[in-house]
């Protein structure tokens, strides 16, 4: 192969480097003395390919999430954090019946910023919850180099969408807001 030839390119995502949250929004009558709970996803892997080294545009990228998982990032008590995940697992996401978070990609566009930065859209399939939904759309700031890339971004989901029916206590003077958001700061290893 001549080295001026340009070939794809294979990066894994690194957990341990990365960072991936969702924020949750209290409402209901008592929301006022709530809080908006910050969970942090701590098992996923993924792998991106680009079919030219340095090219974003078409690229591929999935995704797996153990929801097990997640777990709350704010400094409550133990005995709160406790029960808010028990609740999170067995109630909302069923971890023992759905234990895997999927998103695969269906579309990737790229808009070149400056050498080695662009600004991202992809469009694909989440798979929550038993539910697969075509569509979801995830904006990032990606950054790559010799030794792999890392993108930083937001996406938001509709509980809803995924059969999950958003969590409500005391008689619904305590409630989850519907919508979802997802931040993400992910580091990938060039393979």
């Amino acid at each position: 192969m001549n080295k001026d030839e340009n070939t794809g390119a294979r990066y894994l995502v690194n957990a341990n480097d990365s960072r991936f949250t969702v924020q949750a929004f209290a409402e209901g009558m008592f929301s006022a003395f709530g809080h908006d709970p910050v969970i942090v996803i701590r098992d996923f892997a993924g792998e991106a390919q680009c079919a030219q080294e340095g090219v974003l545009e078409g690229a591929s990228l999935k995704m797996t999430i153990k929801a097990e998982s997640l777990a709350v990032a704010d400094n409550v008590s133990d005995k709160d954090r406790r029960e808010i995940e028990r609740l999170m697992h067995s109630e909302v996401l069923e971890t023992e019946k759905y234990p895997d978070i999927i998103f695969q990609s269906a579309s990737v566009s790229a808009s070149r910023l400056a050498r080695g930065r662009y600004r991202v859209r992809m469009i694909g399939d989440l798979s929550l919850h038993g539910v697969t939904n075509n569509g979801l759309w995830v904006y990032a700031k990606v950054v790559v180099d010799e030794n792999g890339l890392r993108a930083d971004g937001e996406f938001s989901l509709q509980q809803t969408d995924y059969g999950i029916k958003p969590y409500s206590a005391a008689g619904g003077t305590i409630k989850v807001k519907n919508e979802l958001k997802f931040s993400f700061d992910i580091v990938a290893g060039k393979q």
